[in-house]
């Protein structure tokens, strides 16, 4: 079969298109000719073995796929020529991938493959923060960073279907555009974003931060808080990691919340289904509906990693495979 490959940890350009073995899915795996790629942040930074998951070289990335199932074991929750979104956690950037059952989910007939493949990275990692670790109740304020970005989407799109009201922080007025088309009632500029929510809240804070960029707004967003208020750290896109002095924490009542998804559900397979459950009602629905900002054949992968890179992609990018 076909499939990308890092062969060297020299970024995204390393990336090679070349023939591989079909992979040999254990007992427990659900076989899928896959569809639709997801493009992740974890897979640009492993073009640069910068990710926590080191496998050894060359490997085919790839964390989410759309497809058919080709075949399944007799105990999992779908059936050979089911249509599927699948989290392998690796491989997905090729003609077919086999995942571990618990992470194979049914999708409603109205989806895309190209949109399904966009859905188990971004909108699961965002329910697990919005939903578990962030407590976020109906009528709450929520302040999305990067909200034009493939988190910050569905973020937007998931916390405004749960009943809060959002702010976007874009870059742009094109990215801006897209965070209300997702559901964002206001859009504010990352430079002298404080100011801005204070004037939109009247004083008060928001409720809850998602912040999947870390960096210099770290300390900002706190300041943002109103008393109770959770900052829900999801990643470091701008590269730097920030610090936080606890004092504030203490003084204002305000948390600063982890959200390690993989860590969490690596225990608790069965935490995924639970999660596909409640998302799959929205999801027929149309309330969620992944915004794909570009698409491109398996043989652009690697330009398809350097949007990503660049910071230059607007929702979500996605790998036709099929």
């Amino acid at each position: 079969m076909r499939a990308a490959q890092i062969v060297t940890l020299d970024g995204p350009s390393a990336l090679r298109v070349t023939d591989v073995d079909e992979p040999q899915g254990a007992e427990d795996a659900v076989v899928i000719d896959v569809h639709a790629a997801g493009v992740t942040f974890p897979d640009v930074l492993q073009t640069r073995g910068l990710y926590q998951y080191k496998p050894e070289l060359p490997f085919v990335p790839g964390t989410e796929v759309a497809g058919v199932v080709r075949s399944a074991p007799e105990d999992a929750p779908v059936r050979p020529g089911d249509r599927v979104a699948a989290f392998p956690g690796l491989g997905g950037f090729a003609e077919t991938v086999a995942a571990p059952s618990h992470a194979v989910f049914p999708i409603p007939d109205r989806l895309s493959f190209t949109s399904a493949a966009a859905l188990p990275m971004n909108y699961l990692t965002v329910h697990f923060a919005l939903t578990r670790r962030g407590a976020l109740r109906k009528g709450e304020t929520v302040l999305v960073h990067g909200a034009g970005g493939g988190v910050g989407t569905a973020a937007v799109q998931l916390a405004s279907a749960l009943g809060a009201r959002v702010i976007a922080v874009t870059s742009s007025s094109e990215k801006g555009d897209l965070a209300r088309e997702m559901g964002a009632q206001h859009v504010v500029s990352p430079e002298g974003f404080r100011a801005e929510v204070k004037e939109l809240t009247g004083g008060a804070g928001v409720d809850v931060v998602v912040d999947p960029v870390g960096g210099d707004r770290f300390t900002d967003s706190l300041r943002c808080l109103a008393p109770e208020g959770r900052l829900l750290v999801i990643g470091f896109t701008a590269g730097e990691i920030p610090t936080v002095k606890v004092n504030r924490l203490l003084l204002n009542n305000i948390a600063v919340v982890g959200v390690g998804w993989g860590a969490f559900w690596a225990t608790r397979p069965e935490y995924l289904r639970e999660q596909w459950a409640e998302l799959l009602s929205l999801l027929e629905d149309g309330l969620l509906d992944p915004p794909i900002g570009a698409t491109y054949p398996l043989d652009d992968a690697a330009t398809a990693l350097t949007q990503l890179d660049t910071r230059a992609a607007k929702g979500k990018v996605v790998l036709r495979i099929r």
